[in-house]
């Protein structure tokens, strides 16, 4: 009776041992998680609300800023929260940049679109209800987004890929 109750003594030790170390890390992972998420939040904010102080302040752009940081800011949170699991991250970093690589050849054309859609909102060579001139397509400009631009053309809307407007001359008519 004596022998069963010390075996049992060292498996209940040995139990809140085991409860006591990874329930520390668990704990530890939650924490950097949520004070990370907070602390990513803060920023972003703080970024945009900076952003939004000049007198040129572009939504579209201050919104794509936000959440590709954002997106970059949790991963690292993400990460670092696994890393306090006791969880090996060397492994999932690299299948993410193997991912990454993978997923941009794939995206090729839509990248080149969205790099050009960038270019265009930096750069505003036209905006919205200007007419111009660019891929062929000569009419006035109904929407610009990250991808794509709207052109009102005579009697109908053509969609323009960015990555073909920034890669012809444009002619912007309204700038006169």
């Amino acid at each position: 009776m004596e022998n069963g109750l010390t075996s049992m003594g060292v498996i209940l030790t040995k139990l809140q041992e085991l409860v006591t170390f990874y329930g520390l890390k668990l704990l530890g992972a939650v924490a950097i998680f949520i004070i990370g998420k907070w602390a990513v939040k803060m920023a972003i904010n703080l970024l945009k609300r900076l952003m939004m102080k000049g007198e040129k302040a572009d939504v579209t752009l201050i919104s794509y800023t936000g959440n590709a940081l954002y997106i970059a800011l949790m991963a690292f949170v993400v990460i670092a929260a696994l890393n306090q699991a006791g969880i090996q991250t060397a492994s999932f970093i690299a299948v993410l940049g193997t991912a990454g690589l993978a997923i941009g050849l794939a995206l090729q054309g839509s990248l080149a679109n969205f790099a050009s859609g960038l270019l265009l909102i930096v750069s505003r060579p036209f905006k919205i209800n200007d007419i111009i001139e660019g891929a062929g397509i000569k009419g006035t400009v109904k929407e610009i987004n990250i991808l794509t631009t709207k052109v009102l053309a005579e009697d109908k809307i053509v969609i323009i890929p960015n990555s073909k407007l920034t890669s012809d001359n444009i002619s912007n008519f309204s700038a006169l």
